[in-house]
């Protein structure tokens, strides 16, 4: 995966993803991921290419357990959030419907910075700055379950829950 970092500080709220002022939008979750970490940053959505990164700082998620704030961000076409840490129950939604969230050091990566991650090997390299961060590599069957869509998706595909 490669991709342009988009850079965010501490405790980005879900409220901060996934605006509550735009719940209504809540069935429509094409048009609300128009409006993704718009309290953030107003133009994220807009300047955002597919496959670019969320990058993070410390308790990314934090707040609400709304399963609206991860699916706009992966709707939106946002490769993977990289963060120093999360919010356990957004981290878990993540996962769930299929959004690879990686934790790691974030502080050498700067805004606009070009990255590239290879989950399996466990490296995220900043192409910018030649800096290579390690992360702890996925298990294949997370690799699978991200690859299959997510948890309930991979349970769809294999009629249960499938190590191989």
């Amino acid at each position: 995966m490669r991709g342009k970092a988009f850079k965010f500080g501490d405790n980005i709220s879900t409220d901060h993803i996934a605006p509550g002022r735009l719940f209504h939008l809540r069935s429509n979750l094409e048009e609300f991921s128009k409006h993704v970490l718009e309290d953030a940053d107003p133009d994220f959505a807009s300047k955002m290419q597919k496959g670019d990164f969320v990058v993070a700082g410390s308790n990314f998620g934090l707040g609400s357990s709304r399963e609206h704030a991860p699916q706009i961000i992966k709707i939106a076409g946002v490769g993977a959030v990289i963060a120093k840490s999360f919010a356990r129950i957004f981290y878990r939604n993540a996962i769930n419907i299929g959004l690879l969230a990686i934790e790691c050091d974030t502080d050498g990566i700067d805004a606009g910075d070009e990255l590239e991650l290879d989950i399996e090997k466990g490296i995220l390299t900043d192409l910018t700055n030649g800096a290579i961060i390690p992360i702890e590599p996925l298990p294949p069957v997370m690799i699978k379950m991200l690859n299959d869509g997510g948890l309930v998706a991979h349970i769809k595909k294999n009629g249960g829950f499938n190590l191989e």
